[in-house]
């Protein structure tokens, strides 16, 4: 089997970074009882390894997260690099921050179409650790988080 080429550590976070932005769209997985449950989220916000995500209160997650706040995202791209953030998820409350985003999306304001619509929530999912893994190469890199 052929080996990687090795990684230089201080490229890490931009590595991480450019396979979130070509991957898009994570899979986000929560714990539903002893149960993982998995999905593909579309983030409203990243920034750095912050990821912010519009859900609807009625969704399964809602429940899920408010039990347990541990989730974990998971980026692949088209080349099969591999982003995992290991995170806590919080409600976000930051009015000038929900207004940001609400202002940014226009999925979200023709969808709920009231800033104020209380279906509405949004979380914010912050790092614990986050790991970066080349293509196939089986071996996954810590990436500093500051």
């Amino acid at each position: 089997m052929p080996q990687p080429a090795p990684i230089d550590p201080t490229t890490l976070p931009t590595l991480a970074q450019a396979t979130m932005e070509a991957a898009k769209f994570p899979v986000l997985a929560t714990v539903e009882g002893d149960q993982p449950r998995v999905r593909p989220v579309s983030p409203v916000k990243t920034d750095g390894f912050i990821i912010y995500i519009a859900n609807l209160r009625r969704y399964g997650k809602t429940t899920e997260l408010a039990t347990n706040p541990k989730a974990e995202l998971c980026y692949t791209d088209d080349d099969h690099n591999q982003v995992r953030i290991t995170a806590l998820a919080e409600v976000l409350t930051d009015r000038p921050l929900i207004e940001e985003i609400w202002s940014a999306n226009p999925l979200l304001r023709a969808y709920l179409k009231d800033i104020n619509n209380p279906e509405l929530i949004l979380y914010k999912f912050t790092p614990i650790r986050v790991r970066y893994m080349k293509e196939w190469a089986l071996e996954y890199h810590e990436v500093p988080l500051v």
